[in-house]
């Protein structure tokens, strides 16, 4: 074994890290999908547990680096019997770094704590959103009929039209918008008096507000019929 050869290994050892920094990313990410999908205390504990683990892992290539150049660079290529002693001594320099360390500097981990902050406030905003979101509800509840003009159900996609304030199931009303204009025609607003006699797709919004409602109202009625 030359040190050219120890070199080249620790040079693909060290294309690693970069992949373990995007991993922890990913859980940070996967972490706020969950948070807004109501994900349980469980989740978050399993998600926590597996950012320690890749900080664990960083801390460990980052230690076994450190001990294969500490000792290289005290070998003289020349030295046929210090390179025969390289690996013993690289174990032992690696064995005395991880005995020092502390499994609670894991959650000193710029990402690890990164992760703690970032759901903090996540969960403040989503909570902040809600309230609002609950508080349009009750407003909206009794000036909004859920169902949709076009298809006469409930709406699952609910989009708003800006010009006229009416809602539509949003695959239905696009349907309706293609079909007009492969007649080269415009498409009146569906909802029976209204004026609007030029919906377009520009004019489509999605409204998280009616699709909660709507979502609330499932859900009381399924519980009005257990």
């Amino acid at each position: 074994m030359s040190l050219n050869v120890v070199k080249s290994n620790l040079t693909s050892l060290k294309t690693c890290q970069p992949d373990i920094s995007i991993g922890m990313d990913i859980v940070t990410n996967v972490a706020l999908d969950l948070q807004e999908n109501g994900g349980s205390e469980e989740d978050f504990k399993k998600l926590e547990q597996m950012m320690l683990n890749c900080a664990r892992m960083e801390r460990e290539i980052n230690y076994f680096v450190a001990a294969v150049e500490e000792v290289t660079s005290q070998v003289r290529q020349d030295d046929p019997e210090g390179l025969s002693k390289l690996m013993g001594l690289v174990n032992q320099r690696f064995t005395d770094l991880q005995a020092a360390a502390k499994d609670s500097q894991l959650h000193k981990h710029k990402k690890v704590v990164q992760l703690k902050e970032t759901l903090k406030r996540s969960k403040v905003t989503v909570e902040a959103t809600e309230e609002e979101l609950d508080e349009d509800i009750a407003v909206t509840q009794s000036q909004v009929n859920p169902t949709c003009p076009i298809t006469q159900v409930d709406m699952v996609n609910p989009v708003k039209n800006k010009k006229c304030n009416h809602y539509y199931e949003q695959g239905a009303v696009l349907d309706m918008i293609r079909s007009k204009q492969h007649q080269k025609k415009k498409l009146r607003c569906p909802v029976v008096g209204c004026g609007n006699t030029d919906v377009t797709k520009s004019d489509l919004v999605p409204d998280p507000t009616m699709k909660r409602l709507i979502q609330s109202q499932k859900k009381l009625s399924t519980k009005s019929q257990m």
